[in-house]
């Protein structure tokens, strides 16, 4: 649980470039812009670990400050998304901690998904076999999720005796599929199919298992192509908005959108639409 990151590459102003990252409990690499965060323990269904959610939160609080990563795909290796927390790894050993240790561990699982919300980039969930207990949290936190027929999204924790309402999912999941819908899923834990997920809204679209991650990562290209600074202020307006009133968030998005406006790519649209041409983005 204290795990210490490898230093991502320092440039001026604070950015980093997050290109030649190593990842140690994951697979990571960036391609045009696109940064693919793969789950990499198969043979398991991609466990987390206490090293993997504290790498994981790490690597999305960096994601702040770098100019090289547009939008970010997660997914599964295998044929699986993620089972959640290792039962060995974590479960085992919670049973053994006391008090403080149990919460130290639930705020730092709770703090990959303040960190995946906070982050500017959009993140899009390649979701192919099991999704379970914080495996469905890393998908709920994400913005975009893309999905199999096949999968099966489990909210899980009342099967091992504890409450649904982890790592955000009380918050989270309502706004998603639904006050109804949502407390089924926590109260039960049961699993939600694909073709249920894309119906509830859960997924945006449903895909091949043989395509999906190339659909995702398509769609995540085509998202890093666009006016990545707007994407930015897009979702931070989204999170902020949640705790707003009507006229505050109209008035929110009045300073976003006028901040918008003073950015190199609104004026390249300009440029662009008055010569009939398609704009080039540059996220500035």
């Amino acid at each position: 649980m204290r795990y210490l990151p490898g230093q991502p590459q320092q440039l001026p102003g604070n950015r980093t470039s997050l290109a030649d990252h190593q990842a140690r409990h994951f697979r990571f690499n960036v391609k045009q812009g696109v940064a693919t965060l793969t789950l990499d323990r198969p043979e398991r269904k991609n466990p987390l670990t206490f090293d993997s959610y504290a790498e994981l939160r790490e690597l999305f609080r960096a994601l702040a400050y770098a100019d090289d990563v547009k939008t970010v795909v997660i997914a599964g290796a295998g044929d699986n998304f993620c089972s959640g927390g290792d039962v060995h790894d974590i479960i085992g050993p919670l049973t053994r901690l006391d008090m403080p240790g149990m919460l130290a561990f639930t705020r730092m699982t709770g703090d990959v998904v303040k960190a995946m919300r906070a982050c500017p980039q959009p993140i899009v969930a390649a979701i192919d076999g099991i999704c379970a207990g914080a495996g469905a949290l890393l998908a709920l936190a994400s913005d975009i999720r893309f999905g199999t027929a096949r999968s099966k999204t489990a909210f899980l924790f009342a099967r091992v005796g504890l409450a649904g309402c982890d790592m955000g999912a009380c918050a989270l999941l309502p706004r998603v599929i639904g006050q109804g819908r949502a407390s089924e899923l926590l109260y039960t834990g049961r699993s939600m199919s694909g073709e249920e997920a894309e119906r509830w809204g859960f997924y945006n679209r449903l895909c091949a298992p043989e395509t999906m991650l190339a659909d995702a990562q398509a769609f995540a290209a085509d998202l890093a192509q666009g006016p990545t600074f707007a994407h930015g202020m897009t979702k931070k307006m989204l999170q902020q908005e949640w705790n707003m009133g009507v006229d505050e968030a109209i008035e929110a998005e009045a300073q976003a959108q006028a901040i918008c406006m003073a950015t190199n790519d609104f004026h390249r649209a300009y440029h662009a639409f008055v010569a009939k041409q398609k704009p080039v983005f540059e996220g500035d």
